[in-house]
C-alpha cells in the first residue's frame, strides 16, 4: 500500500511540475507593460509599435491602468517606461547598481532589466520614443526579449532628417522654376496618407528627427490671407484638401518625433499676385519693394499661425541679389512673419529657422538675426550637389567651419547627388566616413538628406518597372546608412560590415553572402566619386555624369566654366587632366591625386564589384528581381568606370599633340576612343530597358554633357549618337590634318541686328581697336576677336552700373541675340556672370554658356567672356544686375556663335577635331 501511494505522490508531483512548466513557459510569453507620468503623443507612439511587435512575436501584453500603484514583483516580465525624470523612474533605477551616473542627453534613452522588471527611461518624449524603436529592434532580430540589457543611447547629431521636393522633372506651363503649386494635378502622392504613413515610418525607424519640403513659394497654395485673398493659387476643394493633408502630416510626424520644415525661396511671389500687380513671379535683380515684403511677412505668419509645429527653411540668395538684401529681408521680413504668428497663437515656442549659405553670405545674415531670434540652424551643401569625397578641405570647408562658430547648430546638406543618379548607392564605409567628416572637419552637427536619385521626381525612382519603384523602398541602403551614421558615426568598421552583411544577407536571403553585396556597393561606391572629382566639370546638377562627357570638356574644360571648388574643396589635392598633362611635357613632378591614378582605380574597382556581386548572384533565395536590378547597376557603373578610363586616354594623347604637333599622338588616341564608345554602347544596352532616365531634372538648366532643353538627351540610348558622331569626326579631321587640308577653324563676322532702344539718349559704338568702352573711363579695346567686329555696342556710365542694376528696353521685328561681356574678374566692381550652380534661373534666356571666351581685351580692364541672352520679337528688357558690364551688340538668334577663341592655350585649338 506504501509503494503504491509513492508512486501516486511520484506521479502527481510530476503533473504538479509539469504544470508548474507550463505555467513558467507561458509566464515567459506574458509581457506587462506600465506607462509612468503623463501621456505623451510620442511616448504613446512608441508604446504602440513596441506593444505590436511583441505580439508580432508571440507575446500577450497587458497593458497596466496609469497611475495605478506599482505592480508587486511577480512571474511576468514587467517593462516600466517614461521620461527618467519621472519619480517612479528615478525609484526603479536607483535599485540596479549599474546604472550610470550622467544620463543621455536630448533625445536619449538608457533600457536596465533586472530580474521580471524593464526599465525603458527617455530623457524626453523622443528619448522614450527611440528607446522603445530600440527594442521593436532587438525583438526583430532575436524573436525574444534579450535577457540581460545594460543599453544608454543618445543620438551624436541635434539635426537628423531628410528631404522631398515638392517639385516636378520639368516646368509647368508659363510658369518657370521652383514654382509648383500643390494641386493634386501636380503631385497626386501628396494627398496618399498611406504614403506618408510608410515615409514617416521609415523616417523613426531610421531614427530622423526632421523632414523637409521644397518649393518654391508654398504659402499660396496653405494659407489665405485677408489683405491678399487673390494671391491663392489653388481652388477652393484643393485648398481645403491642402489644409487636411498638411495638417494631417504634420500631427503625424509630430507623433514619431519629427519636425516638419518648409523650404522656400526668396522672392517668389504667387502668379496670380503678380498677373494682379503686373510684375514677374521671380526677378533675381528685383530689389525689396513694400508691397511683396508685407505679403511675404503676412504669408509667413499666417503660415505660423495655422501649423504651429512646422519650422521653415530659407534660401535668401538664389531669387534676389546682393549681401544687404539677404539680411534686410531674413530681419525685416522673415524673423518679423515668424514673430507676428507666434504672437497670435500666444506662443513662446519657436520653430527652427534653417537659413541656407547657398548663394548667401551667412556670416552678415546670421549676426543680425542671432540678436532677434534664437532658434536658428545654418545649412550648407556638404559636396556641393554631389557626393566626391569623405575629406573636404579648402574654401568650402572653411566656409563650413566659419558657419559652424555663428552660434548656432550647424548641419551639412547632402543635396542632389548629380554623379551618382540614377545608379542605387550602398556604400556603407564612404557613408560614415563623409558623417565623420561633416563633425570633424565641417564642426557640423546635424544632417539634411537628399533622396539618393530622381529628386524631382518624387516618390519614384527612374527604374523602369510597373508599378513604378518607390525611391525609399529601392534605397533603403541609403536612408538607413546616413540615418545610423548621424546617430553614431564612430562605430566599429568590424562591427559595421557584420551589421551590413546581416542586412544585405536578410533582404536577399543569402546569409553571409550579404558581405559580398556589401562589397560590391562599396567598391562601386568610389567610382562617380573619383570620376567626378578629378575629371568634372562642376559639383552641381548642371552635370550628369554618369551620361559621360565629351572629348572637348576633357581636353578644353575652363570653356565650360569649371566650378574651382570642385577641384579645391571637393577631393584631396590633385591635378586635373590638362594640369597633369602641362606637367608631363615639361618632364615636372606630379603631385597628389592624377587622373591616371584615378582611371586605373575606378576601373579596378568595377572589376571587383562585378567579381563579388556575381558570388552573391548564386545563392540568392528572396528580392531575385530586385537583386538582378543591383547586379545591374553594378555593371552600370562598371561600364562607366571603363568608358572614361579609355577617354582619358584618349584625351591624354590630344593633350599631347598640343606640346609635340605630331599627328602621330591623335592616330594613337583613336583606339582609345573606338573603346570608350563600346563602352558606353554597353551601358546604354544595360539602361535601354531598365532606365527611364539617368537625371530627374529635365530642364534647360543641365548643360553637361550636353543641353537638357525640353527633356532631351536624359538617356544613355541618346547620347550614344554624340560620342559616335565625335569619333567619327576625329577621325575625318586626323585624315585632313594629314593631307594638309585644315586649318584651325573660323568664322565670319557676325551680322548686326536691327532694334530699336526706347530710352534714345542710350549712344552706341564700333567695337575696334582705340575704342573707350565707358563714358567716364579711360579704358579702350587692345584686341578683340574678328567675329565681333561688325557689332554696334552700347556704351555705358561705369559709375551707374556700379550703382544701379544695367536695364535696356528695345523693340524688335524678329528674334534676337544680346551679346553681354562679362569681366574675368571676381571683384565685385564687375557683374558676376550667370551662374547655374547658385541660381537656377541662371539659363533662362540661354546665357549659362560661355560663347567666346577672352574675346576682349582692354588697357586698365579685365579680358572679357561673351555670353548671349535670346529674345523674342517685339519689346523686351535686358534686365542685368549691378556691377560693370559690357553690352555688345545685337545679331539675329538664328547666328551661330561657335568659332575660334583667343583664350588660354591648353586646349585652344583642339574643339575642331570632334567638330
Amino acid at each position: 500500500m506504501k509503494k503504491y501511494s509513492l508512486i501516486l505522490g511520484l506521479i502527481l508531483l510530476a503533473f504538479s511540475s509539469l504544470a508548474q512548466v507550463k505555467s513558467s513557459v507561458a509566464d515567459e510569453k506574458k509581457i506587462n507593460i506600465y506607462v509612468a507620468g503623463t501621456s505623451h503623443a510620442r511616448i504613446d507612439f512608441g508604446i504602440k509599435k513596441l506593444s505590436e511587435t511583441l505580439r508580432q512575436n508571440g507575446f500577450e501584453v497587458t497593458m497596466l491602468p496609469k497611475r495605478a500603484k506599482m505592480p508587486p514583483a511577480g512571474k511576468v516580465k514587467t517593462i516600466f517606461i517614461g521620461v527618467a525624470k519621472d519619480g517612479l523612474i528615478q525609484m526603479l533605477l536607483k535599485e540596479l547598481s549599474d546604472v550610470p551616473a550622467r544620463s543621455p542627453g536630448k533625445e536619449g534613452f538608457q533600457i536596465f532589466s533586472a530580474g521580471k522588471k524593464l526599465i525603458l527611461a527617455g530623457s524626453d518624449p523622443s528619448g522614450v520614443l527611440y528607446g522603445c524603436m530600440e527594442m521593436v529592434e532587438r525583438i526583430k532580430n532575436e524573436g525574444k526579449i534579450p535577457e540581460r540589457l545594460t543599453v544608454s543611447d543618445q543620438p551624436e547629431m541635434v539635426l537628423r532628417g531628410t528631404c522631398i521636393g515638392v517639385q516636378k522633372p520639368v516646368y509647368l506651363p508659363g510658369r518657370t522654376v521652383y514654382e509648383y503649386p500643390y494641386t493634386p494635378e501636380n503631385f497626386p502622392w501628396f494627398y496618399d496618407k498611406s504614403l506618408w504613413i510608410k515615409y514617416l515610418d521609415m523616417l523613426v525607424e531610421n531614427r530622423m528627427n526632421s523632414l523637409y519640403l521644397w518649393n518654391g513659394h508654398p504659402f499660396a497654395s496653405l494659407v489665405k490671407l485677408k489683405d491678399y485673398s487673390y494671391a491663392v493659387e489653388v481652388d477652393d476643394e484643393t485648398f481645403k484638401k491642402n489644409e487636411e493633408i498638411f495638417s494631417f502630416l504634420t500631427q503625424e510626424a509630430d507623433k514619431r518625433g519629427i519636425w516638419v520644415i518648409q523650404m522656400f525661396y526668396n522672392i517668389i511671389v504667387s502668379k496670380p499676385f503678380a498677373e494682379k500687380h503686373g510684375i514677374k513671379t521671380q526677378d533675381r535683380k528685383r530689389p525689396i519693394t513694400p508691397l511683396i515684403a508685407d505679403y511675404t511677412r503676412k504669408s509667413i505668419a499666417a503660415f505660423v499661425e495655422k501649423y504651429p509645429n512646422v519650422g521653415l527653411l530659407i534660401t535668401l540668395g538664389e531669387a534676389m541679389e546682393g549681401d544687404e538684401s539677404d539680411v534686410e529681408w531674413f530681419t525685416k521680413t522673415i524673423i518679423p512673419g515668424v514673430q507676428d504668428g507666434l504672437a497670435k497663437l500666444d506662443s513662446v515656442v519657436q520653430p527652427p529657422i534653417v537659413l541656407r549659405g547657398h548663394d548667401t553670405n551667412p556670416q552678415l545674415v546670421m549676426k543680425a538675426a542671432l540678436p532677434l531670434y534664437k532658434n536658428l540652424y545654418t545649412m550648407n551643401k556638404y559636396n556641393g550637389e554631389a557626393l566626391t569625397t569623405y575629406q573636404p578641405r579648402g574654401p568650402w570647408a572653411k566656409m563650413h567651419r566659419e558657419m559652424s562658430e555663428l552660434g548656432s547648430t550647424h548641419i551639412d546638406n547632402v543635396h542632389i547627388l548629380a554623379n551618382l543618379e540614377p545608379f542605387r548607392y550602398g556604400s556603407a564605409d564612404f557613408i560614415q566616413k563623409s558623417v565623420q567628416a561633416m563633425h570633424d572637419v565641417h564642426g557640423a552637427n546635424g544632417l539634411h538628406l537628399y533622396p539618393e536619385a530622381s529628386y524631382w521626381d518624387w516618390p519614384y525612382s527612374a527604374d523602369n518597372v510597373t508599378p513604378r519603384q518607390l525611391q525609399m523602398e529601392r534605397d533603403w541602403v541609403w536612408y538607413k546608412a546616413w540615418a545610423r551614421y548621424a546617430w553614431n558615426c564612430r562605430r566599429d568598421r568590424k562591427e559595421e560590415i557584420a551589421y551590413w552583411t546581416k542586412q544585405l544577407g536578410d533582404d536577399f536571403d543569402i546569409g553571409e553572402h550579404g558581405g559580398e553585396v556589401l562589397e560590391a556597393y562599396e567598391q562601386a561606391g568610389e567610382i562617380a566619386p573619383k570620376l567626378l572629382r578629378r575629371f568634372g566639370i562642376t559639383n552641381g546638377n548642371r552635370q550628369t555624369l554618369t551620361l559621360g562627357m565629351t572629348m572637348s570638356q576633357l581636353v578644353n574644360p575652363k570653356k565650360y566654366r569649371v566650378w574651382p571648388e570642385l577641384y579645391n574643396s571637393d577631393g584631396p589635392e590633385g591635378e586635373t587632366l590638362t594640369e597633369y598633362m602641362e606637367k608631363e611635357s615639361r618632364g615636372e613632378k606630379h603631385i597628389g591625386e592624377t587622373p591616371v591614378q584615378i582611371i586605373d582605380e575606378v576601373v579596378e574597382h568595377g572589376k571587383l564589384a562585378a567579381a563579388a556581386i556575381e558570388k552573391a548572384a548564386l545563392h540568392v533565395k528572396r528580392n531575385k528581381e530586385e537583386f538582378d536590378r543591383v547586379q545591374n547597376d553594378v555593371y552600370c557603373n562598371q561600364a562607366l568606370a571603363d568608358f572614361f578610363s579609355e577617354k582619358v586616354k584618349a584625351a591624354a594623347l590630344v593633350l599631347k599633340y598640343q606640346y609635340s604637333n605630331n599627328v602621330a599622338d591623335l592616330e594613337t588616341a583613336v583606339p582609345h576612343l573606338q573603346k570608350s564608345v563600346a563602352h558606353f554602347k554597353r551601358l546604354a544596352d544595360l539602361t535601354r530597358d531598365t532606365y527611364l532616365y539617368a537625371n530627374s531634372m529635365q530642364t534647360a538648366q543641365r548643360r553637361v554633357p550636353v543641353g537638357g532643353d525640353d527633356g532631351k538627351n536624359k538617356t544613355w540610348v541618346e547620347l550614344l549618337p554624340y560620342y559616335e558622331k565625335e569619333l567619327a569626326s576625329f577621325k575625318n579631321n586626323i585624315s585632313k590634318l594629314k593631307a594638309g587640308n585644315v586649318s584651325e577653324p573660323s568664322m565670319l563676322a557676325l551680322k548686326p541686328a536691327e532694334v530699336t532702344f526706347v530710352d534714345k539718349s542710350l549712344k552706341t559704338f564700333s567695337l575696334e581697336k582705340g575704342q573707350p568702352v565707358y563714358a567716364d573711363e579711360a579704358s579702350i579695346i587692345t584686341g578683340l576677336a574678328d567675329v565681333l567686329k561688325s557689332l554696334k555696342a552700347v556704351r555705358m556710365d561705369a559709375d551707374k552700373q556700379k550703382a544701379t542694376q544695367t536695364s535696356i528696353k528695345f523693340k524688335t521685328e524678329k528674334p534676337v541675340k544680346v551679346l553681354i561681356g562679362y569681366f574675368q574678374d571676381k571683384n565685385k566692381s564687375f557683374l558676376a556672370p550667370p551662374n547655374l550652380e547658385t541660381d537656377a534661373s541662371a539659363n533662362d534666356f540661354g546665357q549659362a554658356e560661355v560663347r567666346l571666351a577672352g574675346a576682349l581685351k582692354f588697357s586698365g580692364l579685365p579680358d572679357v567672356n561673351v555670353h548671349s541672352y535670346q529674345f523674342p520679337a517685339g519689346e523686351n528688357v535686358l534686365t542685368l544686375g549691378k556691377g560693370k558690364v559690357l553690352v555688345l551688340g545685337f545679331i539675329s538668334a538664328d547666328q551661330d556663335l561657335k568659332g575660334s577663341e583667343t583664350g588660354d592655350k591648353i586646349g585652344k585649338t583642339l574643339d575642331w577635331l570632334f567638330e
